[in-house]
């Protein structure tokens, strides 16, 4: 299956999962539970109130070499958001990437997409675990905060 059949199957939309597809076009899903909705939509905002160039945007697809890959939340910046925009799933990367784990989620999914968004050209990957906390990672492994954001917290609150 290619991601423009994904986005156009009726059968496939307002389902409470998250959809994405591996390297072989195979459907993958993965439920999503209130905490991982708080989080995604914490840090959206923090993004936006601290980035006041380029563009954040919630489930980002993105071709990677393991498949159409939908990150939780991306920021963009200007001059990458014009090549993708009119694009069904985003030929590289946004700047920014994170994911937030959540209970069906193994520590080897989310390291190899960590990998996968690096690979298309990511600067930047975010990692939120379940309580919270996040961790900053690029090229040369984890930072002791973003590069990018210097001032975003390692810790979302309610």
């Amino acid at each position: 299956m290619r991601w423009e059949e994904v986005c156009e199957n009726k059968q496939l939309q307002d389902l409470p999962f998250k959809i994405e597809l591996n390297k072989w076009g195979q459907i993958v899903m993965s439920p999503v539970k209130i905490k991982h909705s708080f989080y995604q939509g914490r840090i959206q905002g923090l993004l936006e109130s601290l980035l006041k160039t380029g563009e954040v945007m919630p489930e980002c697809a993105i071709n990677t070499s393991d498949g159409v890959k939908v990150a939780d939340v991306v920021w963009c910046s200007d001059e990458r958001f014009a090549q993708i925009e009119d694009e069904v799933s985003a030929s590289i990367s946004p700047e920014i990437c994170v994911e937030v784990k959540s209970s069906g989620n193994s520590l080897e999914e989310i390291k190899l997409k960590l990998k996968l968004y690096l690979e298309a050209q990511a600067l930047e990957v975010w990692l939120c675990n379940e309580q919270g906390q996040i961790k900053f990672y690029n090229e040369q492994g984890e930072l002791e905060q973003s590069l990018l954001v210097p001032n975003f917290p390692k810790q979302i609150k309610r």
